[in-house]
């Protein structure tokens, strides 16, 4: 989701890397959930989230949209998934009465990454810290590669930065080609990396990227559209 903001409004001025220490910690958010709150369609949902909450709560991403935890919005041109919120609290489906979260092992990548942000440049990006977003004051420094806790994660940066550039390139040429072209080029996104199940016994990355290359040419021979190299 590409958001235009001034960062001296929103974060503390400074961008930061992996490696680089935030205060993010928030004391295992003990006795907060509102973060998992009122959210409405803004815990969008990548690749890699579809994989780890298929594998991790045992179905099929068809299951997920059949159970009703997740829904389909337009996100920059793009018609991508999300987090259903619940119809009568408007909290997130996998919150438990106790305000935990049921899923926090495989939970989304916008959870983890919360109350961080990323800024994207030169087809990469870098982080920052969303000073008015998390209610827990007083938080306690941490590395930021271990607060986001992915596996691999340099491989899960590569990925991200990857997934974004190429919605962006889609987003710019939907709105360019029209109507149709949009058709398209979301038809297939949907069946290739959102219903098209992943193999909860293989690594993730090579999947993807199996998919990602076979897209990323197929949609770039079918009109000449320039999705650019990763």
């Amino acid at each position: 989701m590409n958001r235009y903001i001034d960062l001296n409004e929103v974060s503390d001025g400074k961008l930061y890397t992996a490696n680089d220490l935030v205060k993010a910690g928030c004391g295992d958010c003990a006795g907060c959930s509102a973060c998992c709150e009122s959210m409405a369609d803004t815990i969008i949902l990548d690749p890699m989230d579809i994989y780890l909450l298929s594998s991790g709560l045992n179905v099929s991403p068809n299951a997920l949209f059949r159970d009703r935890y997740m829904e389909l919005s337009v996100v920059d041109g793009i018609v991508l998934p999300h987090i259903k919120m619940t119809d009568d609290t408007g909290h997130c489906p996998f919150l438990t009465g106790e305000g935990r979260c049921s899923i926090h092992d495989f939970r989304p990548g916008f959870c983890r990454l919360f109350p961080l942000g990323r800024y994207y440049e030169n087809r990469s990006f870098r982080y920052f810290l969303q000073v008015n977003e998390c209610r827990r004051k007083n938080r306690a420094k941490v590395r930021v590669r271990k607060w986001i806790a992915m596996e691999d994660f340099d491989r899960y940066e590569v990925f991200i930065a990857d997934w974004h550039y190429f919605l962006k390139d889609l987003g710019e040429s939907v709105s360019e080609k029209g109507m149709e072209w949009a058709k398209q080029v979301n038809t297939l996104i949907l069946n290739e990396f959102i219903f098209r199940a992943y193999d909860a016994h293989r690594d993730f990355y090579p999947q993807f990227y199996e998919r990602f290359e076979a897209a990323r040419l197929e949609i770039g021979g079918q009109a000449g559209t320039d999705i650019q190299e990763p």
